[in-house]
């Protein structure tokens, strides 16, 4: 197994290294997006050459260090940030989080898709991107090419807005406060990397609210895993012919998840040692980024089709005119 983990350990290297390049770093590419491009390539070019007894390390990385990852990810969160932000960014993320998510798996299923893959996309559209997609994948053990393509989803629209958002702003065109549009960047971007990218283009009376609103929507992570697992619990047991047992699958690591957040607002370390705990945190995710896209070729993309990608332009589309309209009406109301 520690051949497979070592080999994934190397691409997660060269994906920190690629990251570093200025381009990457202007386009908001995380070591996470850049590991799964990787992983990726490799599965499509020398994967067949791999050992078999190097698969079970493969394995390892995509499952238990990917919820190890997800617990630490508490380390950039605090109760106080939910605070700071107050009522108006807490119920828009709550409404966005509940329509993209019910909204994309009830569209998943007129579009007659995938149910994992509409699930996923739809988690990763409504919370926060790729570490929704990996949190939801590890509570439903679904096949790792269909996260990938959720993933790939994510990437492409959230990177979309992070460009689209300034322009917008700095135009004029949404007619929004700088506190508004700080609402609608952190309810409605992607991946907590599009936020703080926005969010600097916009000035940091823009990218303060937007980074905080942004975190509480990981947050909400937490109650829609433990519903999901509910969930699946529900389907198996009408379905007994499916996989599963039909028993309630509870993600532990949530609860480690909001036991981390709940211990770093207390701000007990110091904040090198927060610095160093969320470096090691995004490789240990970039690594699992980079297991799941050893698994997944072009022929199970192939597989998939283009449904999930009108699925999240759908929900993109949603994101958008929905968040505006919340950012805009609803918020104020709160604040």
């Amino acid at each position: 197994m520690l051949h497979g983990v070592l080999l994934i350990g190397l691409f997660s290297c060269a994906a920190f290294y690629i990251g570093e390049a200025q381009f990457f770093k202007e386009i908001s590419f995380s070591p996470m997006i850049i590991g799964i491009i990787l992983g990726m390539l490799y599965a499509n070019s020398l994967r067949n050459n791999l050992p078999e007894t190097w698969v079970p390390g493969i394995q390892f990385c995509s499952k238990k260090l990917l919820r190890l990852g997800i617990i630490l990810y508490g380390f950039r969160l605090t109760f106080q940030q939910v605070i700071e932000v107050g009522t108006a960014g807490i119920m828009v993320d709550v409404i966005v989080v509940i329509v993209t998510i019910l909204g994309g798996v009830w569209i998943g299923k007129l579009l007659k898709m995938d149910r994992d893959i509409a699930l996923l996309t739809s988690i990763g559209s409504g919370i926060c991107g790729a570490a929704a997609v990996l949190g939801a994948e590890s509570t439903i053990q679904t096949k790792p090419y269909k996260t990938a393509v959720a993933v790939a989803t994510v990437v492409i629209f959230g990177t979309l807005s992070m460009f689209l958002y300034p322009i917008a702003y700095r135009a004029g065109f949404l007619g929004l406060t700088p506190e508004q549009m700080g609402i609608y960047a952190g309810s409605t971007l992607h991946e907590v990397a599009h936020a703080v990218g926005a969010g600097n283009a916009m000035g940091q009376e823009v990218s303060d609210i937007a980074i905080i609103v942004k975190m509480i929507r990981v947050m909400l992570l937490v109650p829609v895993l433990l519903s999901l697992g509910y969930w699946v619990a529900l389907q198996a047991q009408k379905n007994p012919s499916a996989s599963g047992s039909g028993k309630l699958t509870v993600p532990w690591f949530a609860f480690g998840f909001l036991l981390v957040i709940g211990f770093n607002s207390f701000n007990l370390l110091p904040e090198s040692a927060i610095k160093f705990i969320e470096y090691v945190d995004t490789f240990l995710l970039t690594m699992a980024m980079v297991a799941l896209g050893a698994e997944t070729s072009i022929d199970k993309f192939k597989k998939a089709g283009a449904k999930p990608f009108i699925l999240a332009a759908i929900l993109y589309v949603w994101l958008i005119v929905g968040g505006w309209a919340l950012a805009r009406y609803v918020a104020p109301v709160f604040l």
